[in-house]
């Protein structure tokens, strides 16, 4: 279930999602948003956005407010940890470069982006040399930023507080698949539905943590590994 709240009349409706993801957590699968990403950016001229942190937010509301057309704003429940300084501002539709590497490319949104950047620490302790991508903005999707991340990596890891079907994954895998493929996993929620306890556990139960988006990194590496020595 997502609570929203409307305003701006009809043409220009804003829904603010405020229990997102699995952070409605103790109140079971009925009130986990784990497909809404998937439904809302399948409507027509539907923006669908997803902060970072708290100064995401705040420099991200204006431009909802001012957007021509509808926008779709996921948040989280629950605390999340801090990323970008005041300084920072983020445009609707542009993804932002948080950490450049040459092997793979973990692009997030939301709450994983923080994971992404742990895991990126993670994997620097192996010698792998991983970027982090910050998707705010999963639709319009900064086409270019993945296409960018694609051609600079060959390997893409997604993460998201989501199901793995028709979300953020579900985007770059399309943009992928029609301009650039490469090797690519989805660190988020498969097709299950989700159970109520304390909402770090549940992000630990499916497999939302750093860990696991580093060791879909491995795997993808792996398998680029083995294209270029089948090629």
């Amino acid at each position: 279930m997502v609570r929203t709240h409307l305003c701006y009349g009809r043409a220009n409706v804003k829904l603010m999602a405020a229990y997102s993801g699995l952070s409605d957590s103790f109140d079971g699968p009925t009130h986990h948003s784990i497909n809404d990403l998937a439904i809302m950016r399948s409507l027509p001229n539907m923006a669908v956005v997803v902060p970072s942190d708290c100064t995401s937010l705040k420099r991200l509301l204006p431009q909802i407010a001012s957007w021509e057309g509808p926008v779709y704003c996921r948040l989280n429940r629950n605390e999340v940890p801090s990323i970008f300084t005041e300084g920072h501002q983020p445009e609707i539709g542009k993804g932002v470069w948080l950490r450049e590497g040459p092997d793979v490319a973990l692009i997030g949104t939301g709450l994983m982006v923080s994971f992404c950047l742990d895991a990126a620490d993670k994997l620097a302790e192996e010698g792998i040399e991983a970027s982090v991508v910050e998707i705010h903005t999963i639709k319009p999707l900064d086409i270019p930023a993945v296409l960018s991340a694609a051609q600079a990596t060959g390997a893409i890891v997604t993460a998201e507080e989501h199901s793995v079907l028709g979300g953020l994954g579900g985007a770059v895998a399309e943009v992928l698949g029609e301009c650039c493929p490469v090797r690519m996993r989805m660190v988020g929620i498969q097709d299950a539905f989700a159970e109520s306890g304390p909402y770090f556990d549940l992000l630990e139960k499916y497999g939302l943590s750093a860990e696991r988006i580093a060791c879909a990194a491995r795997e993808v590496l792996n398998r680029k590994k083995q294209f270029r020595v089948q090629g």
